[in-house]
């Protein structure tokens, strides 16, 4: 199998995760790679599932033993990264890759494994949507919903550095024009 990477970006609340999802669901040839983070979980996550969840001296212990195969510090003192493992996993099982992460982490990603990666970036269709479904999820307090809109503002304007985009203004059509941009790159 010629295993390929699948990375679905954007700001927090833009449907790149219920996109995923989705997908996940209907091709049995895709595993979600599972991303580590040092932020606190959310009621209705799981360890190993949504993220593995370590504290930052673990974290910072990976970083020294090279084991990511990117990180970043996404919030003061919160850090995400993917984990050189995680992708090997993976394709030992003869699977795809998918990955939801944010902006940078994404185009990180697609740097290090080129034509083996497809990327798209998922949009709200504005900002106030965008402020609208951060408030919808009740996990919010006022002032991380202020740092998530401003770093969707910053995310935002990559957007014309993937090969895909997706406005997400319609999750049913948005999924289905994954769908088909799955297809075609694991054709190609």
């Amino acid at each position: 199998m010629n295993n390929k990477i699948i990375l679905f970006c954007g700001p927090s609340g833009s449907g790149k995760t219920t996109i995923s999802q989705y997908l996940l669901k209907n091709n049995s040839n895709l595993c979600f790679s599972v991303s580590v983070t040092t932020r606190e979980m959310r009621a209705n996550e799981k360890d190993g599932e949504d993220y593995y969840f370590i504290t930052k001296e673990e974290f910072q212990r990976k970083m020294a033993n090279d084991e990511f195969i990117e990180w970043e510090e996404v919030y003061s003192g919160i850090f995400y990264g993917t984990l050189k493992d995680e992708v090997q996993r993976i394709w030992a099982m003869n699977k795809h890759a998918i990955f939801d992460v944010d902006v940078m982490g994404g185009l990180n990603i697609k740097k290090q494994f080129g034509d083996k990666a497809l990327s798209v970036c998922v949009m709200p269709p504005s900002i106030e949507i965008l402020r609208e479904r951060l408030i919808a999820r009740q996990s919010e307090t006022p002032d991380s919903l202020e740092k998530r809109i401003n770093k969707a503002l910053t995310e935002m304007g990559y957007s014309n550095q993937f090969e895909r985009i997706i406005i997400n203004d319609d999750l049913q059509d948005s999924c289905r024009l994954a769908q088909g941009m799955l297809d075609e790159f694991l054709e190609s």
